[in-house]
């Protein structure tokens, strides 16, 4: 089931791992407030070498049969902690063959938003786990992704988001997300523009940040109106993208980030700060396609 009434739903990739469960409180909670359909998808990738369910190497038919059992097991699973905790968000598991980034990318093109789980381990590692899941679909995904660390951690009252301005015109849809989010969270926004300064420098410093003042000033102008709820602050500040916003962000209820183009970064890709903070962050990372991938 992808849709409920004509409302896409958010989709959560289930973590195999039946304590792993914050991403799909995450999830869960996100759908009730929204009022949407949450569906739970369990992606099967190949059976990894020296996977043995019955002792010795299993046939085939065997081998794909027990990680079938394993994976509708997990969906059941989770499926009725969903009920349990939201009984009102209407729910279903699907248990798809297939890399787990292809099959959520494909589920993204007619959802809401897409969750997936994250573990903190050493920057290789998390090239092979998790990371290798979000940076394509990411990369592709046509609506929002939200990557939601493991474990919780502790937050800040009153509570907030930050969102990270480019000051491009294609930051439009990330700010109004970003105002969107906060007024369901009953939050306040932290708005903040970047300003990383040229390597070599010769760049005038000053008329550098007042330029950055003005586009952040811009960007978020009049997007209060929607939600007048949503309390917000603006500042320009002087650094790295991926360390600003991570440590801006260290006890916000979410980071939002665009996933495309060039913008205040300085030169920098903006999809390559949304990769830097999703592995650095430890709060979750909501990246916003433009408007144009959307």
């Amino acid at each position: 089931m992808n849709q409920t009434d004509g409302r896409l739903p958010i989709v959560i990739g289930v973590d195999p791992d039946p304590s792993q469960r914050t991403a799909l409180v995450w999830a869960a909670d996100e759908a009730a407030r929204r009022h949407l359909p949450l569906l739970l998808l369990h992606a099967q990738g190949v059976p990894t070498p020296g996977y043995r369910p019955t002792g010795g190497r299993p046939s085939w038919e065997e081998w794909n049969a027990a990680l079938h059992v394993a994976g509708d097991h997990n969906l059941r699973e989770a499926v009725a902690f969903v009920e349990t905790r939201q009984p009102e968000v209407p729910v279903s598991g699907l248990l798809a063959e297939g890399d787990p980034a292809w099959v959520l990318r494909e589920q993204a093109q007619h959802a809401t938003a897409v969750v997936l789980g994250s573990w903190h381990l050493s920057a290789v590692q998390e090239l092979f786990t998790s990371a290798a899941v979000a940076l394509p679909l990411i990369a592709h995904a046509p609506c929002p992704v939200v990557v939601v660390p493991e474990p919780q951690r502790v937050t800040e009252h009153p509570p907030y988001f930050v969102v990270g301005v480019d000051g491009g015109a294609e930051s439009t849809a990330v700010v109004d997300f970003a105002f969107e989010e906060a007024a369901l969270h009953g939050a306040g926004l932290r708005a903040l523009y970047v300003w990383h300064p040229p390597r070599f420098g010769g760049a005038d410093e000053e008329a550098a940040l007042q330029e950055c003042r003005r586009l952040l000033s811009e960007a978020v102008a009049g997007r209060g109106t929607a939600h007048p709820e949503v309390a917000l602050d603006h500042e320009v500040v002087r650094g790295h993208p991926v360390r600003v916003l991570t440590e801006r962000s260290a006890h916000s209820l979410g980071l939002i980030v665009g996933t495309r183009g060039h913008g205040g970064f300085t030169g920098m890709l903006l999809g390559s700060v949304s990769q830097g903070v999703l592995h650095h962050a430890r709060c979750p990372v909501l990246t916003v396609p433009h408007a144009h991938d959307r």
